[in-house]
């Protein structure tokens, strides 16, 4: 059975052209998306996938309704080979895994997703060692100065509850239990 994906990016832009594009190639059923495919979460795409049978095949319009980039593009493919299912694109034929050409040029652009994504990674972490070295700070900011912490630890010695502590400073009890647990391991 022919399944259909199509989806726009916002609720102003219209689905029906490519509707129309999939019913003429046979699909008999089409899941629609009004989502950015920027969103990882897609609740019909998720649907249609899960949904998807050995013999089926996922028609979608072009590449770019179903996948924002090459390694989403992947991993979606994967989803649909895992189950059986074949997976073909209508603008860019070459995007076709019931042929063996289409499997081999998907595996193509998996290696080349994955030498992109490790070469980003490369690069963000060689970023991150510079700017360590130049006394940058990473994470999340202190919600309480070191003196503050200090005030603390000493409430806690006095036996003032993790409650009571974090209305006075105005902030969540997992902050104030996290510098209990980091002074018990002191």
């Amino acid at each position: 059975m022919l399944i259909g994906y199509a989806r726009v990016s916002t609720t102003g832009q219209n689905l029906e052209s490519q509707i129309e594009h999939l019913q003429s190639e046979g699909c008999d059923t089409i899941f629609q998306e009004k989502i950015t495919g920027f969103d990882r979460r897609r609740p019909q795409l998720e649907k249609m996938i899960a949904s998807l049978q050995p013999s089926d095949t996922l028609v979608v319009t072009s590449l770019d309704r179903l996948a924002r980039s090459t390694s989403d593009l992947f991993v979606i493919t994967q989803k649909v080979e895992a189950v059986g299912a074949s997976f073909r694109s209508l603008r860019e034929p070459w995007a076709d895994t019931t042929s063996s050409m289409g499997k081999f040029l998907l595996t193509v652009f998996a290696g080349l997703s994955e030498l992109e994504r490790n070469i980003i990674n490369e690069r963000t972490e060689e970023g991150r060692t510079s700017a360590k070295k130049r006394g940058v700070k990473f994470g999340r900011k202190l919600k309480l100065t070191p003196h503050q912490q200090d005030q603390v630890r000493a409430m806690l010695k006095e036996g003032k509850s993790i409650r009571a502590i974090a209305r006075d400073f105005n902030v969540g009890v997992a902050t104030i239990d996290r510098i209990k647990r980091t002074t018990a391991l002191s």
